[in-house]
């Protein structure tokens, strides 16, 4: 992308909560010709999420949790279901998710395995979103989960059959996309 990207500006417009920039720079169209284009750029870090599951119950763990930006955007409680998930926080991706999981949930999980990782928001936030999968069972509980107090989490633990979260994404109650990924993942490997 060298020979179709120059003269790279960015200015900084909040480093708040996390950065959001303006980038202004001259890009090489299809055509030949350079065109000047703007974006603003929100940065948050890369993250991972979680769909734990227990092939014999034939369950799946979730999380039910407040998320502001859905309540200003029409949703009129403001809760989604979700996986468990989180920031890398200088983690690599392995760590973090074991990490989130064992504080969302409350299970420390024996392993994780990676399938696949996804640009979630490609047109205006960098985050890349690492997706895993990992088995759990009733001896891998070892708290109560819910979050981190200090992080300002309220997070609901949620068991329920595989199948009614799937059939949640028709009905509309499961709205999240890494949510709506991972099951489907799930749906497509058979990992029921």
């Amino acid at each position: 992308m060298k020979d179709k990207i120059k003269n790279v500006k960015t200015d900084v417009l909040s480093d708040n909560w996390y950065k959001l920039e303006k980038v202004t720079f001259d890009y090489k169209k299809n055509d030949g010709n350079w065109q000047t284009q703007s974006r603003e750029v929100y940065d948050r870090g890369n993250g991972a999420t979680i769909l734990l599951y227990n092939k014999k119950k034939q369950t799946v763990v979730l999380t039910r949790q407040f998320r502001l930006p859905s309540y200003l955007n029409g949703n009129q409680e403001g809760y989604l279901i979700e996986t468990c998930a989180g920031l890398l926080d200088e983690d690599d991706p392995v760590a973090c998710i074991r990490r989130e999981a064992e504080e969302e949930t409350g299970y420390q999980l024996e392993e994780v395995h990676k399938v696949f990782e996804a640009y979630m928001t490609p047109g205006a936030v960098t985050e890349i979103l690492y997706f895993f999968v990992g088995e759990y069972a009733p001896y891998m509980k070892v708290a109560e989960g819910g979050g981190v107090p200090h992080e300002h989490e309220e997070i609901e633990v949620l068991e329920m059959p595989f199948q009614k979260a799937y059939d949640m994404i028709a009905s509309g109650e499961i709205k999240d996309a890494k949510t709506i990924m991972l099951l489907q993942y799930a749906k497509l490997n058979n990992l029921f």
